[in-house]
């Protein structure tokens, strides 16, 4: 029973992970830049079907693929950024989710029109295959890739919002961003660069979380609630608030799964609506 239990904790808490890398780039932008953007799946998945293709056409090792999707996947919501989305900072919410939603349904589209409606594989190289034995628990390797990499992509992230320039300066823009532009902040820049880090971190997530999440054309559909969650039960614009709540979500829904599978998603649900009424502003204390 304890194995099993440890089992079950390590798997979710290295769902939880994969969540977080996906989630952070939305909390990150709608807490600093204070736009909520749907389609931060779509990004997800780019990342994804770029990865396969880089392995398929290219030959390109899984490992190799993974800083090309993170910069290929920043570029492109960079360029969105900058042609579409800087329309709507100003708009209201209605309109940015509007926006958003439709841009995802496109993505589905030209994603089905492009690949198919079926699953996409993934060739994993054989270190990261496999379990290792610890303690009496089977510990699945990939996974723990996937846990050491969102430790180092939490730590780079606190440290690039608390102790650099960048940070200091996206910080100045969202408490006000005319004094910001008066005392020579490229505010465009930095919203734009923001933007842009976290479309390449989802295009990042989506790429690993093949073997985990599966790859399909239904993917930024199938998992937006999940993002949202995250982002809701974490606060906006938290680091630690979404890690905790990524890491909270992904336990018990794969504890949930396997210990009551006949309550399917109502188990992540409830938690959410309990964690919301203790805690109305999110975990961190901001309001999602």
């Amino acid at each position: 029973m304890l194995g099993s239990f440890l089992g079950v904790l390590f798997d979710g808490v290295a769902y939880g992970s994969l969540l977080f890398l996906i989630s952070v780039g939305l909390s990150v932008t709608m807490g600093l830049m204070n736009f909520v953007n749907l389609a931060h799946g779509a990004f997800a998945m780019i990342g994804g079907y770029l990865c396969v293709l880089l392995m398929s056409r290219l030959d390109m090792p899984f490992l190799a693929t993974l800083p090309v999707v993170f910069l290929a996947v920043a570029l492109i919501g960079a360029a969105l950024e900058r042609t579409l989305y800087r329309r709507l900072h100003r708009a209201g919410h209605l309109d940015q989710v509007l926006f958003s939603i439709g841009l995802t349904l496109m993505a589905v589209a030209a994603a089905t029109y492009v690949w198919g409606p079926g699953q996409q594989p993934v060739r994993l190289p054989g270190f990261l295959r496999g379990q290792m034995h610890v303690a009496g628990v089977d510990l699945g390797i990939y996974r723990l890739f996937l846990i050491g990499l969102v430790v180092a992509a939490t730590l780079a992230l606190q440290f690039l919002m608390t102790k650099t320039r960048f940070g200091a300066r996206i910080r100045a823009s969202v408490d006000n961003q005319a004094a910001a532009a008066g005392l020579g902040i490229p505010v465009d820049q930095v919203f734009v660069l923001t933007f842009a880090l976290g479309a390449g971190l989802a295009g990042l997530g989506g790429a690993v979380g093949i073997d985990v999440l599966g790859l399909d054309p239904t993917f930024p559909i199938k998992y937006m609630v999940y993002f949202l969650l995250v982002v809701a039960v974490g606060g906006a614009g938290s680091i630690k608030g979404s890690l905790l709540a990524a890491l909270l979500l992904g336990i018990f829904d794969v504890a949930g799964k396997y210990y009551v599978p006949e309550a399917g998603a109502f188990i992540i649900y409830g938690l959410m609506l309990v964690l919301l009424l203790f805690f109305p502003d999110g975990l961190s204390g901001k309001k999602a």
